[in-house]
């Protein structure tokens, strides 16, 4: 076997490879046209066919769309969450250098400094402890249902195709039956040949036949654990964030928080807009 001459064992073989689905093409190909014509009988299997109709109607063009969906949206929201973390840290750091430039010993100074701490807490917390479990109990699920529609499908094509093999086989083995042949190795041929078609060939639909029903049938319980890990995590996240910005509350005069639960920060906020509109150097003129 040469690696290097102007033919190898493996172009050969690549070659035999394409040649043999060429041939299984054009006799594929040849038994429809003669189903059509009523030269070759075609099998019907009124189960599959209801079976195969049912996952049509609702799988693809229902549930695999929505699978897709959620999955993006599933991505959108998980860096919708890690972009919102690392923007108020960087927020945080921006007024902590804000109010310490002011005056470090301010109670804003301290608070800034509380905030800028308890958000770099948050932003580690969300990358070590809540996108691992995220991307394996979620974004993993959800990537593996949407790898199954393919699979599926090429089953169901390759499925399709047997049964012309094992259609095309049987007329062979008719012919052969109703015109005997002198050679007497041409029908036991004929008959292994459609025995081995017949038996791929049921062996795939009948397993298309128990496994599409159950396909749509757990499609729900397989999402279950997935959406409870999702409001789970969600939770946290907003227990953890509520929890780190009430340890930052503290920071700020009682009086602030007693205005801000009184709607009155507002019109503080706008008294102070107001005093720098009155500076000359803040005038319209």
């Amino acid at each position: 076997m040469s690696w290097t001459g102007s033919v190898s064992y493996f172009d050969v073989a690549y070659r035999d490879l394409i040649s043999t689905r060429f041939k299984k093409s054009l006799n594929r190909a040849g038994t429809t046209v003669l189903q059509k014509t009523g030269q070759i009988e075609r099998t019907i299997d009124r189960e599959f066919a209801d079976e195969e109709s049912k996952y049509r109607a609702y799988v693809h063009q229902h549930f695999e769309k929505e699978c897709q969906a959620l999955q993006k949206d599933a991505k959108q929201y998980q860096d919708a969450m890690r972009s919102m973390t690392t923007t108020q840290a960087r927020l945080a750091e921006t007024i902590e250098t804000f109010y310490g430039a002011a005056d470090r010993s301010s109670d804003g100074a301290m608070a800034s400094h509380a905030f800028k701490s308890a958000v770099e807490e948050l932003d580690g917390g969300i990358q070590r402890e809540l996108e691992g479990p995220y991307r394996t109990t979620i974004m993993e699920p959800l990537g593996k249902m949407n790898a199954y529609f393919p699979v599926v499908n090429e089953h169901i094509t390759k499925r399709n195709k047997k049964l012309l093999d094992f259609d095309a086989a049987r007329s062979k083995l008719r012919k052969v039956i109703e015109k005997p042949s002198e050679d007497p190795t041409k029908l036991p041929k004929a008959q292994q040949e459609h025995d081995d078609a017949k038996e791929v060939f049921e062996l795939m639909n009948d397993q298309l036949i128990s496994e599409l029903p159950q396909l749509l049938d757990l499609r729900i319980p397989y999402f279950d654990p997935s959406f409870e890990a999702m409001i789970r995590m969600q939770c946290k996240f907003a227990e953890e964030g509520y929890e780190k910005m009430s340890a930052v509350q503290r920071y700020f005069p009682d009086n602030v928080r007693d205005d801000y639960a009184a709607g009155q920060l507002d019109a503080q906020v706008e008294a102070v807009l107001q005093e720098m509109r009155e500076l000359s150097i803040c005038g319209a003129n």
